[in-house]
């Protein structure tokens, strides 16, 4: 699962989520070298002619565009939240894509966890709702996981309260 619950200090349980990551740095290399040699065999029988020249650039690009699409990706997948509870404070902490920070918190004497199994973006959609402000948890995560998130942090809530 993509969430781990770190150990807990003074009665404070800290949750940490993440999206997927399966393609490692080493995958990226691989990928992209395999990519780029498949695309140079057609150049093979133009050798030593002056259409070499004429494919060259498409061919380049082609490898750079690939490139360049899977850099964005993982780096717009750099999404971090972090789930404080304590007796006293509810605190989510989402680090987005671009060092963007958006931070909530709430009193968890009037938090309710919900898990709305239609009418989200997607199914099964978590969200924690306090103080007449709602958010969202775990966007990245699959319907599974979602479900079984939502089932963890019940019961941390129930021990909390």
């Amino acid at each position: 699962m993509p969430y781990e619950w770190l150990p807990s200090d003074s009665g404070t349980d800290r949750l940490h989520l993440w999206p997927h990551r399966s393609l490692t740095q080493r995958g990226f290399v691989w990928f992209v070298g395999a990519t780029a040699a498949l695309i140079a065999v057609p150049l093979v029988g133009v050798l030593g002619s002056p259409v070499v020249w004429a494919l060259l650039p498409f061919l380049v690009a082609t490898i750079w565009a690939i490139w360049f699409a899977l850099r964005k990706n993982g780096r717009d997948r750099d999404i971090v939240e972090d789930l404080t509870l304590s007796s006293a404070r509810i605190t989510l902490s989402r680090h987005g894509p671009r060092g963007r920070r958006q931070d909530w918190e709430a009193n968890p004497y009037w938090l309710r966890l919900t898990l709305h199994p239609t009418g989200g973006p997607v199914a099964n959609y978590l969200t924690l709702k306090a103080e007449a402000r709602e958010v969202e948890l775990g966007a990245f995560l699959s319907e599974d996981e979602r479900i079984a998130l939502h089932y963890e942090l019940a019961q941390a809530l129930r021990r909390l309260r």
